[in-house]
């Protein structure tokens, strides 16, 4: 259940658009920073308040790759995984960093401190390959970078 200041967030949020529905991508940012993640329970209390199916909240949240729908970590590592990062590395990244922190795409270190996901472009192919750990972007990446990155977040 939501609580009363998500409530009140989301309500703020719906008064600034024509109809309600058009705020679910903002009330699905204000639930997951409030939790981290947007449970099923939640995507319920979502379209309740915006007049919504859960069906139509759902597909909105699993559109949207930084909508996380199950527990992640304190840093959600994502690595792009285009054409052209491909290109440039990814590989090598990826299996240097699944390696380093024992795990695969989709999943969260032991200690909770990193979750692994691939995303499909950040849009920054001329200086790939390229992640983000959080909101921070990091391109031109090598794996000589990775630790030096990896210890900035705790």
């Amino acid at each position: 259940m939501l609580t009363e200041e998500e409530k009140k967030e989301i309500l703020e949020e719906a008064e600034l658009y024509p109809y309600p529905a058009a705020a679910c991508i903002d009330a699905l940012k204000i639930v997951q920073k409030h939790r981290g993640w947007v449970s099923d329970e939640s995507v319920g209390d979502i379209a309740e308040i915006l007049r919504m199916s859960e069906d139509e909240v759902d597909g909105v949240a699993t559109f949207y790759s930084r909508i996380y729908r199950r527990p992640v970590g304190r840093n959600v590592i994502l690595i792009c995984d285009s054409i052209s990062c491909m290109i440039m590395g990814y590989k090598t990244l990826y299996k240097y960093i699944s390696e380093k922190l024992e795990i695969s795409f989709g999943e969260t270190t032991s200690d909770g401190r990193f979750t692994l996901l691939p995303v499909s472009c950040l849009g920054d192919c001329d200086n790939a390959p390229a992640m983000m750990i959080n909101d921070d972007h990091y391109n031109n990446l090598t794996v000589e970078k990775i630790d030096e990155l990896l210890e900035k977040y705790k």
